[in-house]
Formats: structure tokens, C-alpha cells, sequence
């Protein structure tokens, strides 16, 4: 995937699941397409299949667990996912957390079956402790900020700089509270390779305008 990103988590929002998913995910490849901008979608389990064979861009699991083909009722298999076509996975969110061991042998899980994996940290110090676990980019957000009104750029814009710091370039994305083209800027100007978010798009009343200008935020750095 080409960064600068924008990673859109649908979560579990009546606006961004079942068929609305399918729907969101669209404009999602619009934009990205008009704006030559990569853009992702995180979708949950239930509407991974579907979502995939609906767009190009990539689409992301919001889980996978560790478990291997056989038993484990109720859980996320990494290689189905991959079969379903996602491209890769998030983990570690902050309203999924896992412990570092089980953490650990996620990511190894989802590498082997091919999957990108983006794993969640919600300090800086966290982020370089996951980073030593080998995921793709550390997604950075302050538990507190998230879907807030007010981005981490504002409000807590020396995170971004200490993570980066910590983790290395071209590795982390930031999030919480992330809404316009501003906050984008902000977060890639302090070293960011791009955003993670969710409410802001998903609960927008014009989501295509909306992506649009977070798209603009990218441009905006160079100038």
C-alpha cells in the first residue's frame, strides 16, 4: 500500500455496516481514485466477504485471532480473511485490546497468511515496544481522544513526534479525533505517514466531501 494512508475503521456503526458498508466503501474507492490518494476500509467480519468483492481498494479486518484451521468457535481465522480477499488486518485496537503475548503471535499469525497487518499502540512508548514485533505501521491513538472532537494533532501533537521518534520514519499512523484535512496535515508535518480514523467519516452526513478534504490534508504538507 502507498503512503501516505488513510485507514477508515468502520467499526460496528449502523452507518457503516451490512449493506450501508458496502455502500461507504464505495465512495471510499471514488475518492481514492479521484484524489490518487490510498485509501483503506476496515470492515467487521460479517461484512469482510461482501466488502472485498465490492471495491479495489484495500480492506482491512478489524481482527484476527490466533487460532489455526480446525477448532475455535467464534474466532477470526487469518487465512480465511486472506481467502475473502482483505488485504490485511488491524489489531490491538483500543476497543480490541490483546495482551503482548497474544499480540505478538497475532501479527505472526496474519504475516503468514499474507496479511498487512496495522497494530495499535496508545502511547508512544507502547509503539516502539510493539514495533519490535514486527507489524507493518503502529497506528498511535490516545485511548481519551478517541471519537472526540478534538484530533491528537491539536491536542496532543508531541505524541506524534515522540512516536515517531521511538519507532522510526515511515511507520507510524496516527488517530483519535482525526476530522479535517488540517488534522491530516498537522499529523504528517510531525512525521506521520498518514491517519487512522473512524466517526469522522462514518457518522458523516457528506462522507465523499468529507474524504475529500482529509485527501487535501496530504497535499497541503508540500506546500
Amino acid at each position: 500500500m502507498e503512503l501516505p494512508t488513510i485507514i477508515v475503521n468502520f467499526k460496528n456503526y449502523e452507518q457503516a455496516t451490512g449493506d450501508k458498508a458496502v455502500e461507504l466503501a464505495k465512495i471510499h474507492e471514488r475518492v481514492a481514485q479521484e484524489s490518487g490518494v490510498s485509501i483503506a476500509v476496515a470492515v467487521t467480519a460479517l461484512d469482510l466477504g461482501r466488502v472485498c468483492r465490492a471495491v479495489s481498494i484495500p480492506v482491512f479486518a478489524q481482527h484476527i485471532d490466533t487460532v489455526r484451521y480446525g477448532s475455535g468457535t467464534g474466532k477470526v481465522l487469518a487465512e480465511l480473511v486472506k481467502e475473502y480477499g482483505a488485504y490485511g488486518t488491524l489489531l490491538n485496537h483500543a476497543e480490541c485490546g490483546l495482551e503482548d503475548m497474544v499480540l505478538e503471535e497475532s501479527i505472526a499469525r496474519a504475516k503468514e497468511a499474507g496479511l498487512y497487518v496495522v497494530a495499535c499502540a496508545n502511547t508512544a512508548e507502547k509503539a516502539a515496544e510493539i514495533v519490535e514485533m514486527k507489524p507493518d505501521l503502529v497506528a498511535v491513538e490516545p485511548p481519551d481522544l478517541i471519537g472526540g472532537d478534538v484530533s491528537v494533532s491539536k491536542a496532543d501533537p508531541k505524541i506524534i513526534e515522540e512516536s515517531v521518534k521511538l519507532v522510526g520514519e515511515n511507520r507510524v499512523l496516527v488517530g483519535a479525533g482525526v476530522k479535517n484535512a488540517e488534522d491530516v496535515r498537522i499529523a504528517l508535518e510531525l512525521g506521520a505517514v498518514g491517519v487512522l480514523l473512524a466517526s469522522g467519516v462514518t457518522k458523516a452526513d457528506d462522507p465523499y466531501s468529507v474524504l475529500l478534504d482529509l485527501c487535501s490534508g496530504l497535499a497541503l504538507k508540500s506546500e
